[in-house]
């Protein structure tokens, strides 16, 4: 019988990899340039940037790092792929230095811009109704060309069953599918000892849930900056408080539909089809990504649901920001006077009763692909929804003066503060995102703001 090591090699190499683009520095896996045989068989992904150096080493933008000093035990084979990220797949990776960021050390930390990336920039987010007519064209312009060009830097993990691994496949993606690929991989059960945890996973219910969702926004903001050159882009947000019903939902915005909840003819996003949509099965990642036809049509079908006719109050939104504890235990859908779990809803704002609220309901609200929580991100209306949340995370930020330090040690599996966040290369912490918006780059506007 071949040790563990041996079976792995044995596995990865009877992964088929489809590879037709050419590569450029990106912030998330899987890489291209790392899903070669090479690359499984060494556990290296540290790709020759521009200067013909791994990680631009030549150039003094990083280096290739063994980490494997630093890591846990062996992972067994019978567990999860993404358990301590990405050890399962990589034991080498770039390490970038000063404001050098990308699986090789080829594009900017975010907010930075410039060859050298020694240009800081601050863009603005904006609530969607503040944009003009112009920024909404661009808007949605940027989000169809997303849509529909293939990466020229990811490709996306799929199969049918995620005990075999040599059933494991890389294909390629359009830049927006990464993006909504992203969150469907990070939000799969979590297998132990061959058994799927049906109730957890790495991006909800627990600490890391504000943090990874800021991640991911900053993520597909940036590559589209990089796709269009438009440094000046910001993805806008969508203030839901109070709203009586989805004033965003119309076809000049984010798409009207009809009874049976398919967006109308007229929508921006009416041709828009889900990636990982249909078949989701624990044992499975995307098994129909490369078959746009059983891919399932966005659909929306907002305030029909029975147990969600309202969306929250601006009350709420005031009294989830007076909860002063980032997080307490047992860190996860239960916890109380908890400021994560009101504001991912499992928590009312009173932060003492269990129910259905904020980002939650807002969710179940709309309904169609948005209440299908781990498909969700491929409704365009996500990432409005999840800038609001992150203003939220914002201003508790700011409120309570929040660090690093916050975010709380925790046994949540892949919630640690300092395991990786899944699926980003290079490695961020989950505690890394704990800081202001303005470290990242950005900042809010004042929109029906007491401030």
């Amino acid at each position: 019988m071949p040790g563990l090591r041996g079976q792995f090699y044995t596995d990865m190499l009877g992964i088929c990899i489809v590879l037709m683009i050419c590569l450029s520095a990106v912030h998330s896996q899987f890489p291209r340039a790392c899903t070669t045989e090479a690359a499984f068989r060494t556990k290296t992904c540290c790709p020759l940037w521009k200067d013909n150096s791994p990680c631009g080493s030549l150039s003094g933008r990083g280096r290739c790092r063994d980490w494997t000093p630093l890591r846990r035990n062996k992972i067994p084979q019978v567990n999860d792929d993404r358990l301590d990220w990405p050890r399962f797949y990589y034991e080498n990776t770039c390490e970038c230095h000063g404001n050098y960021s990308g699986f090789d050390c080829g594009d900017c930390k975010h907010g930075y811009f410039g060859d050298k990336c020694d240009r800081k920039k601050m863009i603005i987010r904006r609530e969607i109704r503040e944009l003009s007519f112009l920024e909404k064209k661009r808007l949605f312009s940027y989000l169809a060309l997303a849509k529909t060009t293939k990466s020229k830097d990811f490709v996306v993990l799929i199969t049918g069953d995620r005990h075999h691994r040599e059933t494991y496949r890389f294909i390629d993606a359009s830049l927006y599918d990464v993006f909504a690929w992203m969150h469907y991989y990070a939000m799969k059960p979590i297998l132990i000892n061959n058994t799927f945890d049906l109730i957890k996973n790495f991006a909800h219910q627990g600490p890391s849930f504000p943090g990874w969702h800021r991640l991911a926004i900053l993520f597909l903001e940036r590559q589209i900056q990089l796709m269009t050159g438009d440094e000046d882009f910001s993805i806008p947000y969508y203030d839901w408080r109070g709203e009586k019903n989805c004033s965003i939902c119309t076809d000049d915005l984010l798409g009207n539909n009809n009874a049976q909840g398919i967006l109308t003819p007229y929508s921006h996003f009416s041709f828009w089809k889900a990636i990982c949509s249909g078949f989701n099965y624990p044992d499975a990642y995307c098994p129909t990504a490369d078959t746009e036809y059983k891919m399932e049509r966005l659909h929306r079908k907002p305030g029909t649901t029975p147990y969600a006719l309202n969306m929250p109050t601006f009350l709420d939104v005031e009294n989830t920001l007076k909860l002063k504890e980032f997080d307490t235990p047992p860190f996860n859908e239960t916890s109380l006077l908890s400021f994560r779990n009101a504001l991912e809803g499992f928590l009312a704002p009173d932060g003492v009763t269990l129910k259905r609220s904020m980002h939650n309901l807002i969710h179940i609200y709309l309904g169609g692909t948005m209440s299908q929580i781990p498909i969700s991100s491929n409704d365009p209306i996500f990432i409005l929804h999840h800038s609001y949340v992150d203003k939220i995370f914002e201003q508790w930020i700011a409120k309570y003066n929040a660090s690093p330090s916050t975010y709380p040690e925790n046994n949540e599996l892949g919630q640690s503060p300092t395991d990786c966040i899944i699926p980003f290369f290079p490695c961020y912490q989950n505690k890394d995102f704990i800081r202001k918006s303005t470290e990242f780059g950005y900042l809010y506007s004042v929109y029906n703001d007491k401030e």
